[in-house]
């Protein structure tokens, strides 16, 4: 049953371009530019390496797009609602009338979402509940392109509450969402090590250096520089900081762990214990909403030592399997693009199904990176069920060809796990 849903969802999914005429606006930017951020990701290992350093870890790497993929899998399914209530907004409230067609328009919708994007980014760095969705990327002892990506599946079930004075300014919802996404797409390419100051360009918008001095945790640094786009913000509201030092990366509460579910329920079940472990119920109720290093007196602490206890975590999966995941990684790639991309005229069941496939490939990757003892029995379950999509592919008489290239993939795959078992036997899980 499991293998005819999900070839059903497959078949549907990889032939949106032959049955049906897609729109330019029925397209998602995100999902369009999932290649190109590999692409950029690769050019940036390259460079690293003809420059002597070393930017990327590639466990820290596959666990940042991990949890993007993540939170791309959570935004299928919310993404519709949250655009539906902002229209409702729009529709019942909005002031002005901004025509789609006219600069005015757009200007003001790339202004106001990243004015907007600066609010929302302070308070959730200084709101506890906030920053427990928040951390998510801000985990990696890491920065570069990857970090970008990394992502926690929370946010953007809250951050849109921030843009809704756009909307009932009149901004249109269409027009909303694209500067949303073409503001997180600028974001992408800052988060990078390679790219040094900028001169002139770094007194308007933000920059590499500019957001390195966001995602470090030394204590001149810490909860700086918020601007998605614009860095003029920071400048206005007392929040900038220039890069003057070397930057430490990190959280002051480490993960240890490249598993984006942890990832992202960890943090709530560390907020949730402290506030239990308050011996007042106001306190209790206060943790949630003052800052995340906020303590009512009578429950105060030592510092904390720098780094913190748990820093440097660098599990690593046997050398045998680092290529192995790579190569993992161009299909689950495939797909979250092609749900991404066709994610308007694509029935929520196939979503469903690609979503579930997606989560099921994250679960064994941490298990492999983290030596888990079931990662390896999970992932052979995987294999088959791509191996099982491949022959009712055949037998439908869908496609020969994918179900040749699927078949071939999950038996060579296959193969590959079981020499890597027989030749370093307890290096694997």
């Amino acid at each position: 049953m499991v293998h005819l849903v999900a070839t059903r969802a497959l078949a549907i999914l990889f032939s949106r371009g032959t049955r049906c005429r897609i729109r330019p606006m029925d397209l998602n930017p995100i999902g369009v530019a999932v290649p190109f951020f590999l692409l950029f990701i690769a050019i940036e290992v390259g460079v690293a390496k003809r420059r002597g350093r070393r930017v990327h870890r590639l466990n820290d790497s596959l666990a940042d797009l991990g949890c993007g993929v993540t939170e791309q899998v959570v935004g299928l399914f919310a993404h519709g609602a949250l655009v539906a209530i902002y229209a409702w907004v729009w529709s019942r409230w909005g002031v002005l009338d901004f025509p789609l067609d006219a600069p005015l328009t757009w200007a003001v919708g790339m202004i106001g979402v990243d004015f907007f994007y600066y609010w929302y980014h302070r308070f959730s760095h200084r709101v506890h509940f906030a920053w427990a969705m928040h951390v998510v990327h801000h985990q990696s002892e890491d920065y570069n392109l990857a970090v970008a990506l990394r992502q926690s599946a929370f946010s953007p079930l809250f951050s849109w509450v921030f843009y809704l004075p756009l909307a009932v300014a009149g901004l249109p919802p269409g027009v909303w969402a694209t500067c949303v996404a073409v503001n997180l797409l600028y974001q992408f390419w800052i988060h990078t090590e390679l790219v040094d100051r900028m001169g002139w360009f770094e007194w308007v918008f933000n920059t590499p250096s500019h957001h390195r001095v966001h995602h470090s945790i030394n204590a001149r640094y810490i909860d700086r520089n918020h601007a998605g786009m614009l860095i003029v913000w920071d400048r206005l509201f007392g929040t900038f900081e220039p890069e003057a030092e070397p930057c430490t990366y990190g959280s002051l509460s480490p993960l240890e762990s490249w598993n984006p579910l942890r990832a992202n329920l960890v943090p709530w079940a560390e907020l949730w214990r402290a506030s239990r472990a308050l011996p007042g119920r106001l306190d209790r109720w206060l943790l949630w909403f003052r800052p995340p290093e906020w303590k009512p007196e009578r429950a105060r602490e030592a510092a904390a030592p720098f780094p913190p206890a748990g820093f440097g975590y660098d599990a690593q999966a046997a050398a045998p399997l680092r290529p192995y995941m790579l190569a993992q990684f161009v299909p689950a790639g495939a797909v979250l693009a092609a749900l991404l991309i066709f994610e308007q005229t694509t029935p929520l069941w196939v979503q469903g199904t690609g979503a579930a496939l997606l989560l099921w490939t994250l679960l064994t990757w941490s298990g492999l990176l983290e030596g888990r003892s079931w990662a390896t029995a999970l992932e052979g379950a995987r294999l088959a069920a791509l191996a099982g999509c491949a022959v009712q592919i055949a037998a439908s008489g869908w496609s020969v060809a994918w179900a040749a290239a699927l078949g071939g993939f999950a038996l060579a795959s296959a193969a590959y796990l079981l020499r890597c078992r027989r030749s370093v036997g307890a290096a694997l899980p």
